[in-house]
């Protein structure tokens, strides 16, 4: 089976994640519309401005159908922004902002701070073999809390951030703070279409 598997296209590295699940053997395809979303085995939320993807995803009426998808285990894959959107409770946001509650956990939008002071750092991500991969944050969040049944996969090992939460698992819905999707290793996408094939 070749699962279908979309993006969402409404701002960030949509032609990163598409590349990087055709190179581990899905379908990637764009999702701006309901009847896109009703289509695929899983979906991908790539980095972004959170605050103005959550604005798009009401304006192009995706927000319930998304939100309903997701409640029904549609399986989720977040980076960066996509984090932000999944998560259940936002710091530092805009009050209008809209989050999809897929994950239960407590996430610091740009918590690394500005652009300025972006960074790559080496992880060990738990349930991924292969050694440390290589991490690249961009205004990245963090995660302050986890709820029952959040799986932490990664920490930051060293610095100022060190220890702080930044891959985690709930069910059928993955998150990192990082961008694999920019790095070539394939490894968090493949995990993800492994996922996907599982649920099915």
């Amino acid at each position: 089976m070749t699962p279908t598997v979309g993006v969402l296209a409404l701002q960030g590295d949509v032609r990163e994640h598409i590349a990087a699940l055709d190179e581990v053997g899905a379908r990637g395809v764009l999702v701006r519309r309901p009847a896109e979303l009703a289509a695929v085995d899983g979906i991908v939320i790539p980095g972004g401005e959170s605050t103005t993807m959550s604005r798009l995803l009401e304006l192009l009426e995706l927000l319930d159908p998304l939100r309903a998808q997701l409640a029904q285990g549609l399986p989720a894959y977040g980076s960066c922004a996509g984090m932000i959107l999944l998560a259940s409770t936002v710091l530092d946001t805009r009050p209008d902002a809209h989050h999809l509650d897929a994950l239960d956990i407590t996430v610091r939008r740009n918590a690394f701070g500005r652009q300025v002071q972006s960074f790559e750092t080496d992880l060990e991500l738990s349930g991924i073999a292969g050694g440390p991969m290589r991490a690249v944050f961009i205004r990245a969040p963090w995660v302050e809390e986890t709820g029952e049944g959040v799986e932490i996969l990664a920490r930051v090992p060293n610095g100022p951030a060190a220890g702080r939460v930044v891959a985690v698992r709930q069910g059928q819905v993955l998150a990192t703070s990082f961008h694999p999707e920019v790095t070539g290793d394939r490894r968090v996408h493949r995990h993800f279409v492994e996922m996907i094939t599982r649920s099915a």
